[in-house]
């Protein structure tokens, strides 16, 4: 009886326990199950993953349909699920989710596998399915917290519920930070090998996988071995899982890790000047930077590329004939600075070949310097710091130094740089290119490098144009019934202005040739000629003259403008000489050829606008007289006989030598070139514009020249300065139609 008793007492005990229990379980389940409830309240609907488009890049592109530059809060490019292909696709779930087609959104086995493997090692992996990762990167955070957690799951299924595996691997593909501010693997394989998704090989594929993760840990161009690590762990998981072969893995794992991160410094001017004009035109930052413009220019790549080159080839070597060697910019040790502890900002950025960046000199001997530039060293040796004049390193560059040096290359895996010793000019340019016959800008480069300096001084720097402002004295001359062959006097003379003051002008050789015909004054670039020829016309006429070209901004009435005493800017007299060789046609010079929004639909197209400025026949004449600038004996311009094709031009130069000009003309391109200083401190004695500007020009021509074959002018001109027939032997004037222009090459 004690022993029923007792057992009875006992199965009390455990219906009550039991009992408890499962109260207890129920309280809990049914709290999680409103907390559960609770956060599936306040999900956000899933279905934003494809009615609101992420944050996405707008895209400069050349005439040719070449990329230039991107406008991106995220720099992203979306691609559509079809585009993914099947081996990026074995790449990321290899890495990533390899059982992403299988589970539901959370992957259980996953899940508990992870926590046994955390609570017994004390590790903190993570057991996020693609699913789990896109909720994080789309809806919640980063954060490493239970509630956001359990957000990712809800998510999950919730989006597993609606899309199909497809769509959400696209989704991901598209969300997925890849380093470097890229976002979506379609920015990333532009800008770490410059080609399309499409384009990329095995091993390439495989690299992008691996950069999932952490794109600052393996990020190849920060860390290019971490970066082989995790590519070739990536490339074991796509054999494991059976995606390729053995012989194609072994021959993937052998591929050096070797990236192309865009060059876009070339643009950067121009493509300022495509962010500010669309401002005008009613597109706001928030959609230029996030919509997905595609924007043509009328730019051509391989035009801005030669154009920046050769300006600041230019500026540099300028810089070093006008300027001694005299030491590095300065110097930490001299200031009481640690070596160890410096980082110069312009380290952060990501080095390219041809860049200048500073660099701090950590040891300095006769033969050799050791030179830090960021995560980088370089070793400078005699040759890299010839131009000094210096013979041993050591005299240019001491311990603690911090100068500028150009890169020449990059070992990105060894971390070494191949450089030599530059300096930073005090002198600033521009150059500006156009399609004579269109106004279209081929390129545009504001200064001597974007980074250093934003101010655009081809569109926005207003300069005294000197003698590259005297062919409209001359124009206002042939319309008002001169002949280029008449003459005029070279020899002193003194003019009272408005005020009763003497101005006595000279020629910038101090000498005096006598009588001669205006296309030799012109040719010559003579001063006193031309002042004599404005003050019968009226300097009003002159100043008229200019505004029918496109320079319209008032000029005073004085008599020292006609030969460039007021203010232009290089685009205006560029395009301004440029009609010239087109007729008399003005053609307004334009950088946005198109634009579309995201889905292709055009938002804007530009076409030429042509106005005449002048007759066929007065324009014939003055471009006749533009080509003596280049074919005479004594023409300013004579240089530029070297390129051996038809060519005109005028060359300029400020009083005191603070501006130089050139503007070159062809049939199908003018390019004009300013030089001169921010401060408009002189440039120097015996600067003038066809022994700076005009060598520049010449650079950037030399280097097109294949691409715009010699043609010639429809104006033929009879050069030799004995013949009657030097004025121009023109066809009759006709309408110019904007359906007549063809392309420049």
């Amino acid at each position: 009886m004690h022993i029923l008793t007792r057992l009875r007492r006992m199965d009390r005990r455990l219906f009550w326990s039991l009992y408890a229990a499962a109260a207890a379980a129920a309280a809990l389940l049914g709290t999680l199950s409103g907390i559960l409830f609770a956060y599936a309240l306040d999900l956000p609907r899933v279905e934003e993953l494809e009615t609101v488009r992420p944050w996405t890049a707008s895209r400069l592109v050349d005439r040719r349909d070449r990329p230039l530059a991107r406008f991106a809060a995220e720099d992203r490019l979306l691609i559509e699920t079809g585009q993914v292909t099947p081996r990026l696709k074995q790449a990321v779930l290899a890495a990533e989710d390899s059982d992403f087609y299988d589970h539901i959104g959370i992957d259980f086995r996953r899940v508990l596998v992870t926590v046994a493997r955390n609570l017994l090692k004390g590790q903190r992996k993570g057991a996020s399915t693609l699913t789990m990762q896109l909720a994080k990167m789309r809806f919640t955070s980063y954060e490493r917290r239970l509630e956001r957690k359990i957000k990712d799951a809800l998510y999950a299924l919730k989006i597993e519920s609606r899309y199909s595996k497809d769509q959400i691997l696209t989704f991901y593909l598209n969300q997925a930070n890849l380093g470097h501010g890229v976002y979506g693997m379609s920015a990333a394989a532009e800008f770490y090998y410059g080609r399309g998704l499409e384009q990329l090989s095995l091993d390439e594929m495989a690299l992008l996988a691996g950069i999932l993760p952490s794109p600052t840990r393996y990020s190849p161009i920060n860390s290019p071995r971490l970066a082989q690590i995790r590519r070739d762990y990536v490339l074991r998981r796509m054999l494991d899982e059976g995606y390729i072969g053995e012989d194609e893995m072994r021959q993937a794992l052998q591929a050096p890790i070797e990236v192309q991160p865009p060059d876009r410094a070339s643009a950067s001017y121009a493509a300022e000047a495509v962010r500010l004009e669309l401002a005008d035109m009613g597109y706001p930052s928030s959609i230029v930077h996030r919509r997905g413009l595609r924007v043509t220019t009328t730019l051509d790549g391989e035009v801005q590329k030669a154009a920046r080159q050769a300006l600041q080839n230019g500026l540099l070597a300028f810089d070093k004939r006008s300027r001694r060697w005299r030491g590095a910019e300065f110097n930490l040790l001299d200031q009481g600075r640690r070596l160890d502890a410096y980082r110069h900002p312009e380290w952060s950025r990501i080095f390219r070949p041809g860049q200048i960046i500073r660099g701090l000199v950590l040891e300095s001997g006769p033969q050799q310097a050791q030179v830090r530039l960021g995560t980088y060293t370089a070793r400078i040796g005699p040759d890299d710091i010839a131009w000094t004049g210096k013979r041993r390193v050591d005299e240019a560059l001491k311990q603690g130094d911090v100068a500028a040096f150009r890169l020449r290359s990059i070992d990105r895996a060894q971390r070494i740089i191949e450089a030599s010793l530059e300096r930073i000019p005090g002198v600033q340019g521009a150059l500006l290119a156009l399609d004579t016959r269109s106004g279209a800008i081929l390129a545009m480069v504001g200064g001597f490098d974007f980074q250093y300096s934003q101010f655009n001084r081809a569109t926005q720097a207003l300069r005294q144009p000197g003698s590259i402002f005297k062919p409209f004295t001359y124009l206002a001359a042939l319309e008002a019934g001169y002949s280029p062959l008449d003459t005029e006097l070279d020899e002193p003379v003194q003019f009272l202005d408005g005020l009763n003051r003497v101005y006595a002008p000279r020629n910038s050789d101090r000498k005096f040739k006598g009588v001669m015909p205006l296309y030799q004054a012109i040719g010559e670039s003579r001063n006193i000629p031309t002042l004599r020829l404005a003050d019968k016309l009226g300097i009003e006429r002159v100043i008229a003259a200019a505004g029918r070209f496109g320079i319209r901004r008032p000029l005073p009435p004085y008599l020292p403008v006609a030969i460039g005493a007021g203010e232009v800017t290089l685009t205006e007299i560029t395009s301004a000489l440029s009609a010239f060789a087109n007729r008399g046609y003005l053609a307004r010079p334009y950088l946005i050829e198109r634009i579309e929004d995201f889905d292709g639909s055009l938002l804007y197209e530009a076409a030429p606008e042509l106005e005449e400025a002048a007759s066929a026949e007065i324009a014939d004449q003055m471009l006749c007289l533009l080509r003596g600038v280049i074919e005479q004996p004594e023409g300013t311009g004579r240089a530029a006989r070297r390129l051996n094709r038809p060519l005109a031009g005028k060359t300029g130069t400020t009083n005191d030598s603070t501006d130089s000009w050139f503007v070159g003309i062809t049939p199908s391109i003018t390019a004009g070139v300013w030089v001169g200083r921010d401060s408009n401190k002189p440039l120097g004695r015996d600067i003038w514009g066809s022994t700076l500007a005009l060598p520049i020009w010449l650079d950037f021509f030399r280097s097109i020249s294949h691409l715009s074959p010699s043609e010639d002018f429809a104006a033929t001109c009879a050069l030799d300065p004995g013949s009657i027939a030097y004025a121009a032997q023109t066809e009759p004037s006709r309408d110019l139609k904007v359906e007549d222009i063809p392309p420049p090459f």
